[in-house]
Parts: structure tokens; C-alpha cells; sequence
């Protein structure tokens, strides 16, 4: 791979990655504090009431795969973006 980089900038490489360690960090962290915060304080969340629902088990039930969904085409959205931005794109056949 590093031989179909070779006509790009070194420089412009390392934005490119240093965009996608990022994005890739605000990720995991949107996920671990889904996954593991709201599961940590689902009895103060139960406190919360949406649509007849306490949040702790709407978080549980729906909230949380809404998030992980959102999280995958979020990334997908902006690495696409960023690969035309920084010039890495994949090539169609």
C-alpha cells in the first residue's frame, strides 16, 4: 500500500492520519459512554421519563443501538470525505 502512496505528500499523509486517529478516538469514547456510563447509572437515568418510558431501559432497549448506528455511517460519512479531501480515495472499477 505504502508503494500506491508514493506520489502523495508525506505531509498531507499525516494530517490524513492524524484526522483519522480523531475521528476514530471521539468514536470510542461516544461508545464506551454509551455502552458503559448509561448502563453504570440506569437507576438515576430511570429517574428520567421519555415517552412513558424510564431512560435508563430506553437507553438500554433502543437509545444505545440508535447511537451505534449513527457512530457507523457517522465514520463512514467522514473518512469518505476526508479520503476525496486528502486525495486517498479508492478507485472505482
Amino acid at each position: 500500500m505504502v508503494q500506491e502512496l508514493k506520489g502523495l505528500d508525506t505531509e498531507k499523509l499525516r494530517a490524513y492520519w492524524s484526522y483519522n486517529v480523531k475521528l476514530t478516538t471521539f468514536t470510542m469514547v461516544v461508545w464506551f459512554v454509551v455502552t458503559y456510563v448509561c448502563s453504570y447509572f440506569v437507576k438515576e437515568l430511570n429517574s428520567i421519563v421519555i415517552f412513558g418510558f424510564p431512560f435508563g431501559y430506553y437507553m438500554g432497549a433502543q437509545g444505545s443501538l440508535i447511537v451505534f448506528v449513527w457512530l457507523i455511517f457517522n465514520y463512514a460519512f467522514k473518512m469518505n470525505k476526508a479520503d476525496n479531501t486528502y486525495g486517498v480515495e479508492e478507485e472505482e472499477e
